[in-house]
């Protein structure tokens, strides 16, 4: 729930660029992808789960080889593309797709088609949380949600599934 508390505290931060609105248009965009495709609440919480888990190690080996603020502009980048691929190629080989892919099928039930397909959508979300704590231009500093995801100690406070759960009893308080 610690990755959830950063994505509040990004909200509340005038100089970090997280929104309410934001994080609704994230939460919109995984509400249809899961309604359109047919993914209930719960296998989208483990594909996310799932995805983060992946993700991590990817992410640190290349904060390591870029430095933090590099990743960041990466990050960016990539979440203000959209749902369409470049940030899904800048950041994942297409041997870490299918690892992806395999992995989701095997936690979810998915077929991994539906998750391939699905795949572009899950990543700009996941970009789109760890964007959340990026400061706003001309504001030094650096992103408190993406140092708590990366954080290598492995603390359990990480989990994007988590983060989605909390994300949507947060914008639909009647829905709990």
């Amino acid at each position: 729930m610690g990755l959830f508390f950063d994505v509040l505290s990004a909200i509340n931060n005038p100089n970090q660029q997280g929104s309410v609105n934001q994080l609704e248009s994230i939460m919109n965009s995984i509400q249809q992808l899961a309604t359109n495709r047919g993914i209930q609440p719960s296998q989208m919480q483990s594909a996310m789960l799932v995805l983060g888990n992946i993700l991590r190690p990817t992410l640190q080996k290349q904060q390591s080889a870029l430095g933090g603020s590099q990743l960041q502009n990466l990050i960016n980048q990539a979440a203000n593309a959209g749902i369409n691929t470049f940030g899904q190629e800048s950041l994942l080989s297409p041997q870490l797709q299918q690892q992806i892919v395999q992995a989701v099928s095997q936690k979810t039930g998915l077929s991994p088609n539906l998750i391939q397909a699905a795949l572009p959508s899950l990543t700009s979300a996941m970009l789109g949380f760890l964007n959340m704590g990026a400061t706003k231009p001309g504001i030094q500093g650096s992103n408190p949600i993406l140092n708590t995801f990366l954080d290598s100690d492995r603390d359990g406070d990480t989990d994007l599934g988590d983060v989605l759960k909390f994300a949507n009893r947060f914008i639909n308080p009647a829905a709990m």
